[in-house]
């Protein structure tokens, strides 16, 4: 007995005719009915009734069908729990700026992992413009990006806000710059300045915060996580939203601080971003969840250390 044979059984019953249900299942009347015959003789039952205008079920393939039914239903609910279980373990990927690694997406994904021990997540460290790419391709489930306040946002992607904060010098507590209640830029250029590549937002910030005054010395890193590694190292300050320093193991082990900026200066933006006219797989939507509520999170910590 084969699944094919019953459904052409339910096909026959729903549509009331054998030829009917060869047009629609796109067969020829002949392939059709021998299928039939094929599994009549191994039941021992004539499931249709045959006259010269055409063949219709009989009452005793009726009498049968709710057990034709039961047994299509458990395939197709067997097809359904293998789809989801070869949805559930596929791999998400994520592409990330690295603004907010740390405090934001680590949390996030050890609790998605909790969730789908069988789901790989690929983090992949990339520009901005990178990351639009793959995400249009597909190749990309998600994307972690900054912005600066008042840039535009790309309308074929869905953008949902996570954090925002303001920029701020990251530094060794025992940099000259960690006595001060707040950094003014004259006091930054007289430091080494680590600052990341052209291409992210943070360099677009610097170089606009700087009105092209150059630092003593300067560094270039193509991320935040190596940035505030370059400054446990004492090889000088970098300037980063607030919200990827705070809540940093570097900062919870005091290796490395952080003063606000004196002069005032855009918010940066970290949004998550995916293709707006796919609704994606459930894993990548329960990754977005994850996000989203660990962002909840650091704004809740960032309102109480303002309180406090």
């Amino acid at each position: 007995m084969r699944i094919e044979q019953l459904e052409y059984i339910r096909a026959v019953t729903r549509l009331g005719s054998l030829r009917r249900a060869a047009d629609h299942l796109h067969l020829s009347q002949p392939a059709l009915s021998e299928t039939v015959r094929n599994l009549e003789r191994e039941l021992g039952v004539d499931l249709l009734e045959r006259r010269r205008s055409g063949a219709t079920i009989s009452d005793k393939g009726r009498e049968l069908l709710p057990y034709i039914n039961g047994v299509l239903e458990a395939v197709d609910r067997l097809r359904g729990a293998a789809d989801e279980q070869h949805r559930t373990a596929r791999m998400v990927r994520l592409g990330t700026v690295n603004a907010a690694t740390v405090p934001l997406l680590i949390p996030a994904v050890r609790a998605f992992r909790e969730a789908h021990p069988a789901t790989q997540v690929e983090v992949v460290g990339a520009q901005q413009a990178e990351i639009h790419r793959r995400i249009r391709e597909g190749s990309f489930d998600l994307g972690l990006v900054n912005y600066l306040t008042g840039d535009d946002l790309p309308p074929d992607l869905a953008t949902t806000e996570l954090l925002r904060g303001r920029p701020v010098v990251c530094v060794r507590p025992g940099s000259p710059l960690a006595s001060l209640p707040a950094v003014e830029v004259g006091d930054l250029l007289r430091e080494p300045l680590i600052v990341m590549r052209s291409g992210y937002v943070m360099h677009r910030l610097v170089h606009r915060l700087l009105g092209g005054r150059a630092p003593s010395f300067s560094y270039s890193t193509d991320g935040a996580e190596m940035g505030k590694l370059m400054v446990a190292e004492g090889l000088g300050a970098t300037v980063l939203p607030e919200f990827s320093v705070a809540g940093d193991p570097l900062l919870r082990s005091g290796a490395i601080t952080y003063r606000p900026l004196a002069q005032r200066a855009a918010e940066v933006l970290l949004v998550i971003q995916s293709q707006r006219s796919a609704s994606g797989p459930r894993v990548a939507r329960d990754l977005h969840r994850f996000l989203l509520d660990r962002a909840r999170e650091c704004r809740a910590d960032a309102q109480a250390r303002a309180a406090g």
